[in-house]
């Protein structure tokens, strides 16, 4: 089975912490990059600057509230480009704002899915992700 590249755009080591424990119990293979800003995300996956040799993620966890480019931003930039459209990338946010939620899918995320408080609900948030985009879905080449 194939190694998924996953890239994690998130600005909170908690989280990030989270989302790595939920993957390691994960039953699919995954490398997981991790950027800390919009900028520092474009820049990978545009192969820009430090990241002139990163991999193409397979699949986008994207944070809304991330310094210097929001990730509203990042996502039109994504979603904009021929050669990055097809990733699916899942806004996983602590927004709930409504406005939020339609501007994402204004700007095509693949989904939206709200970070539970709760830190076992929030493994079993990204376990659900990891099923159905990984498990369930098939993805693009």
């Amino acid at each position: 089975m194939k190694t998924v590249h996953i890239l994690l755009v998130e600005d909170n080591d908690g989280d990030i912490v989270l989302t790595l424990d939920a993957f390691e119990e994960s039953k699919i293979k995954t490398n997981i990059s991790i950027v800390k800003n919009g900028k520092d995300a474009l820049d990978f996956l545009f192969k820009k600057n430090k990241y002139a040799d990163a991999l193409r993620p397979d699949l986008i966890l994207l944070d809304i509230n991330l310094p210097i480019f929001n990730g509203h931003d990042v996502l039109k930039k994504i979603k904009q480009d021929q050669s990055l459209k097809k990733i699916p990338v899942i806004m996983l946010t602590t927004s709930s704002n409504q406005r939020d939620i339609n501007t994402a899918y204004e700007n095509h995320t693949n989904s939206y899915v709200t970070k539970p408080i709760d830190m076992e609900d929030f493994m079993k948030a990204v376990l659900k992700i990891e099923e159905f985009w990984l498990q369930l879905s098939k993805l693009a080449d």
